[in-house]
């Protein structure tokens, strides 16, 4: 193969001496014309353009004819051609990252919405139908949506924990109320947690949120974090600079031919295509792991839909808050009797009210809303996008010579091939770094990868990792989830020392205190809030980090 690259290029050169042999002065001095009016309109001096044709022998990139550049205007238009490529290749992915923007900000309002609807509907449902059991808690209810925010929104939250504390301490809360007569310490509290477990104070509501919301929460944060890391993708690998290979051999393909008397010529296709391949051979790199999140991103939209999607349990959150208020006020003799046999009578509060006073008991049974059809319409849109993305990176430098740098139209003997007006001979390269080997236009060291690529490739694998335990109903953050443990009033069936750690003395008023993103509800609990969501965390273990940046290129593929 080298042999017959070393052969194209003594044809070329035979090619070169013979066109530069034709021609009369006249037309030299015209095509230098032509070429002052290009140089000049470029911004450059006039003076550095020669009036004829001189000697190339000074010539370092470009063939060493009868040439109209001098040495200054070569080095200038190299500069030019590099940083028109460089340019080429921000426009050409600045569409792609701001499709995926847009899929972003559309999904992550779509699901944002969801859930302020739903905690809007709580507060304006529960008050009246619960009255005080509701408003002496409300900010139990306002927390627990505050940390569905933070968890949607990447925070390093493990949200069966969460759940199963809020539970908790819902738990504790209401027994006080229901029982203002009672002295309730912390130790008999402490038991009250215990007991929560085979009681099941809230019924079945409790393990049907925790696993309906594990799912659905996560595939949707995974969802559109797998957007955010695919757009940061794109927009880091469109930075990476050009090598000093690459830009002589963009030069020559770009510029020489201005230099050779013959401005009009238009670059070969193979040749542009191998010119640019060699280029862009890290970025090729890219498509097998791209393909991957793409493919992982259409696949989890799957989990939006049905009882159990994304649709219904984010914007519905509230349906089991209230069947689980109903369940413990239906339940609460039973719970009180249950409770008084493992735990003991506690002592009658001599300063609260008598035995006999009840809280007034309200039920609220809450109709589902059928879904607006907003989010079925994102997610048509998205998979079609996501589809023709797919090959982004193995067709940029196609699209490139045929969109930013007037690729000719055919292969034939007015394009430029290079050294001269002609055919272009040798086969276009495959795509990818380790396919460059025989690259016959640009000089690429295929055992130096560039590092800032194999990190990107790198993130693509973690991110779709993440898609696919997503998809299975699993956060990668927490590997110890489990959706087949039994359901309780604590809301998780965690161990009892978990239990009584997180549980039995944390009060609410140690808790940090959480920020609120709905605007306008808790200003009416009397209470300022604001949004705060920290951005989606990239995971990036060293260990794998390191591996990856010490793998060599891939094998080669076909074209």
């Amino acid at each position: 193969m080298e042999l017959r690259a070393r052969g194209w290029w003594l044809l070329y050169a035979a090619a070169v001496l013979v066109a530069c042999a034709r021609g009369d002065p006249a037309s030299k001095s015209r095509s230098c014309g032509e070429v002052r009016q290009i140089y000049g309109a470029k911004g450059f001096s006039l003076s550095d353009v020669p009036q004829a044709e001189i000697s190339g022998e000074h010539l370092r990139i470009c063939p060493q004819g009868y040439t109209c550049c001098t040495s200054e205007m070569e080095e200038n238009l190299a500069n030019r051609s590099r940083a028109e490529l460089e340019t080429a290749l921000l426009e050409g992915t600045r569409a792609l990252q701001a499709t995926l923007a847009a899929q972003q900000r559309g999904f992550d309002d779509h699901f944002q919405r969801l859930l302020n609807d739903s905690e809007r509907a709580l507060q304006e449902a529960f008050p009246g139908a619960f009255g005080e059991l509701y408003t002496q808690n409300a900010k139990a209810f306002r927390d627990l949506y505050a940390e569905l925010r933070l968890y949607y929104g990447g925070a390093n939250l493990h949200l069966q924990e969460t759940l199963a504390e809020f539970w908790a301490r819902l738990l504790e809360r209401l027994f006080r109320q229901l029982h203002p007569q009672l002295l309730l310490p912390d130790d008999y509290l402490d038991c009250l947690g215990k007991q929560a477990e085979p009681l099941r104070p809230f019924g079945e509501a409790p393990r049907e949120l925790r696993l309906r919301a594990t799912r659905a929460f996560v595939a949707a944060r995974t969802f559109v974090q797998g957007l955010g890391v695919a757009g940061d993708v794109v927009r880091k690998v469109a930075k990476v600079p050009l090598s000093p290979e690459c830009s002589r051999a963009v030069m020559k393909l770009v510029y020489c031919a201005h230099c050779l008397g013959v401005p009009g010529a238009r670059p070969c296709p193979d040749y542009c295509r191998n010119v640019l391949k060699g280029c862009l051979a890290n970025q090729a790199d890219l498509d097998a792991e791209w393909r991957n999140l793409l493919d992982s991103m259409v696949l989890i939209t799957d989990k939006f839909w049905g009882p159990s999607g994304a649709e219904s349990v984010v914007g519905g959150v509230h349906y089991w808050l209230a069947e689980a208020i109903n369940a413990l006020q239906d339940n609460s003799d039973t719970l009180t009797a249950k409770v008084i046999q493992g735990c003991g009578n506690p002592k009658v509060n001599p300063q609260g009210p008598g035995a006999e006073e009840k809280w007034p008991r309200g039920k609220l049974a809450l109709q589902e809303r059928p879904p607006a059809g907003t989010l079925q319409k994102l997610v048509s849109e998205a998979k079609a996008q996501l589809r023709d993305a797919q090959d982004f990176w193995i067709s940029l430098p196609g699209t490139l010579c045929s969109e930013k740098l007037a690729m000719s139209s055919a292969s034939d003997e007015r394009c430029w091939n290079g050294m001269a007006k002609g055919r272009y001979l040798p086969e276009v390269m495959g795509d990818g770094l380790a396919n460059q080997i025989n690259n016959p236009e640009v000089e690429v060291d295929i055992t130096k990868p560039d590092m800032t690529i194999r990190q990107q490739i790198m993130q693509l694998k973690i991110m779709t990792n993440r898609l696919r335990g997503a998809y299975n109903g699993n956060d990668l953050d927490f590997q110890d989830a489990s959706d087949d443990g039994s359901g309780s009033g604590s809301g998780e069936g965690c161990p009892d020392e978990m239990c009584g750690r997180k549980v039995g003395r944390k009060s609410a008023s140690s808790r940090t205190p959480l920020t609120h993103a709905l605007p306008g509800l808790s200003e009416r609990e009397g209470q300022q809030t604001s949004a705060a969501a920290p951005p989606p965390p990239h995971a990036s273990p060293l260990l794998l980090l390191g591996l990856a940046l010490a793998l060599p290129a891939a094998a080669p593929r076909g074209r």
